[in-house]
């Protein structure tokens, strides 16, 4: 039986944790993982951890060079369950939302758009001005999910890790996939503490 596929882009933006933290779930929640990475994402690891672009792809199935436009994952007819850009970089962003494919990534982006797949894109900037809400608006308009991982405080995160826990688990949830990292809101308040 053929294990579903996700795809998960890590551009250059800063979050890198998250894109990391998504393919460790995926290994345990038994997903092939299909990964690129933008040389500007290459650049982020190295400033904000200590984990090297080869662990890196050995976290992933398969791993292919942004510049392979010509992979498997910039082909509809490579079936996925879809992709989640890990962080997502404003260029990125810019770049789906307006069909302007560079390189891998925005190829494999725009081909679950097209199929109709789901494309969930971390997007990590702040603050924003009109050109970032209008490419945001058109990625929306074109079926993807744009996903700012802000956190939830309601469940009182002790860590960052707590916060990239429930975060990680949210758009997992939005494959229709549970990971069981996420403290579900019930709608009881909480006690003063």
């Amino acid at each position: 039986m053929q294990r579903p596929r996700l795809i998960v882009g890590i551009s250059g933006a800063t979050g890198i944790v998250y894109g990391i933290r998504v393919l460790q779930v995926a290994r345990v929640l038994e997903i092939e993982t299909h990964l690129v990475v933008t040389k500007a994402g290459e650049r982020t690891l190295a400033h904000e951890t200590d984990v090297t672009i080869q662990e890196l792809r050995s976290m992933a199935d398969q791993v292919y060079p942004d510049a392979d436009i010509g992979a498997a994952i910039a082909s509809g007819s490579f079936t996925t369950i879809g992709m989640v850009v890990a962080p997502c970089s404003v260029h990125s962003l810019a770049e789906i939302a307006h069909s302007t494919t560079d390189g891998l990534l925005t190829r494999a982006a725009d081909v679950c758009l097209k199929e109709r797949r789901r494309l969930v894109l971390l997007f990590r900037e702040t603050p924003l001005h009109a050109g970032h809400i209008r490419s945001m608006a058109a990625a929306t308009e074109n079926g993807a999910i744009i996903f700012p991982p802000v956190p939830a405080f309601y469940t009182r995160p002790n860590t960052v890790a707590d916060i990239v826990e429930h975060t990680v688990g949210r758009v997992f949830d939005l494959f229709g996939l549970d990971a069981g990292l996420v403290q579900r809101w019930t709608g009881q308040q909480s006690r003063q503490r």
